[in-house]
């Protein structure tokens, strides 16, 4: 893929997030319909208009990439492509139902199972984050330059301001760490994103979470010169059977494995504490 090639996708990119940035506002703060799909996840019209939106866009400027979309359904005819653009149309669909500022629209364009181009907008907080693999990570904004980002040089875990399910912080490994823990964030893209501007030492999911939630942060904490990764040190694999991954954690590659050790008892704590009852 030549350079030009990537400042094209990523212009794309940029341009389609800001237009369903603006429908998705449309929506937010106002009475709409929702419902609850298979699996119990709420799922809202503002989800599928997003989601309409951006398909229809960015495949007709791309007729010859792949689709693999939280809203929409699977078509494995569409994951066979070289390149893939991999999309959840709001991320923290909960909290956006809820009034709350912090969802996010994720897009990224996938080759070879991994993000090489990457947008991530929090319209209701004027933020939108980038990356280009090889290129780096930055922030813009309508009211700020671009500024590049860069994960926490913060090496202890103890101490540290951290993100992650309420209910694994609560747990004895991270309680005798004495760190901080950070207000649960909805989407968990913006979550992992806010590792990869510094504004989070370091965050983590428990299992389960899928392609479209990650690809894009992935680039992010990435290329911000952190690591996003399973308990096992491997990075995410994209366009896979299941599209579902592991617990995962971020941070900078110092502190990665003292979080590793801590989210891997707090999951141990968690599975013991099922089995008594």
């Amino acid at each position: 893929m030549t350079p030009e090639a990537h400042i094209a996708d990523l212009a794309l990119l940029k341009s389609a997030a800001r237009a369903a940035g603006r429908l998705a506002m449309r929506y937010f703060g106002q009475a709409h319909d929702n419902w609850t799909k298979t699996g119990g996840s709420p799922v809202t019209e503002a989800d599928i208009a997003v989601d309409t939106m951006l398909r229809e866009t960015l495949m007709a400027a791309r007729p010859g990439y792949g689709w693999l979309s939280e809203e929409t359904d699977d078509d494995p005819a569409l994951r066979v492509q070289k390149r893939i653009f991999v999309v959840d149309p709001i991320d923290g669909t909960r909290g956006f139902m809820a009034g709350d500022k912090r969802w996010s629209i994720s897009l990224a364009i996938i080759e070879n199972s991994r993000p090489i181009t990457a947008v991530l907008c929090a319209p209701a907080l004027d933020l939108t984050y980038c990356a280009e693999t090889g290129h780096g990570a930055w922030r813009v904004g309508e009211s700020r330059s671009d500024e590049k980002l860069a994960v926490s040089r913060r090496t202890a875990l103890s101490g540290s301001h951290i993100a992650g399910p309420r209910n694994w912080l609560r747990s004895r490994a991270f309680s005798t760490l004495s760190v901080s823990t950070a207000d649960y964030v909805p989407s968990l893209a913006l979550r992992f994103a806010m590792v990869a501007d510094g504004a989070f030492d370091a965050a983590f999911a428990r299992p389960n979470a899928h392609d479209w939630d990650l690809a894009a942060c992935d680039l992010l904490v990435h290329e911000a010169g952190g690591i996003l990764s399973e308990l096992d040190g491997k990075p995410p694999q994209y366009n896979c059977p299941g599209f579902r991954h592991g617990a995962l954690v971020a941070a900078n590659r110092t502190m990665r494995r003292s979080l590793v050790e801590a989210v891997a008892a707090a999951g141990e704590e968690r599975r013991m504490a099922r089995m008594r009852k």
